[in-house]
């Protein structure tokens, strides 16, 4: 199956941010690291949408970024879109 469009809504966005922001207090570059990892794979999820778990959420499927963040999204006929990446110690949902 594939994917022609990956949308990130702007609640994603700010999740990005907000992680970047805070890793960044501790260690810049490691921050810069996990926000290319976040943007990297999410690029693949238009490759292999269906690759990745059901989410806790209906209609909703869950990427395990890194150890510490999940990605949450949606697929609708070929458009995935990014709906939130959460710390995986956040309770979700």
């Amino acid at each position: 199956m594939s994917v022609t469009e990956v949308r990130w809504n702007r609640r994603a966005i700010l999740d990005v941010a907000s992680i970047h922001a805070h890793v960044a207090d501790h260690n810049p570059k490691a921050a810069d690291d996990l926000r290319r990892l976040i943007y990297r794979r999410t690029d693949d999820l238009a490759h292999f949408p269906l690759a990745h778990r059901q989410g806790r959420l209906p209609g909703t499927r869950e990427m395990v970024l890194h150890p510490n963040y999940i990605l949450i999204y949606r697929l609708s006929g070929e458009v995935i879109t990014i709906l939130r990446v959460l710390h995986s110690a956040r309770n979700w949902p």
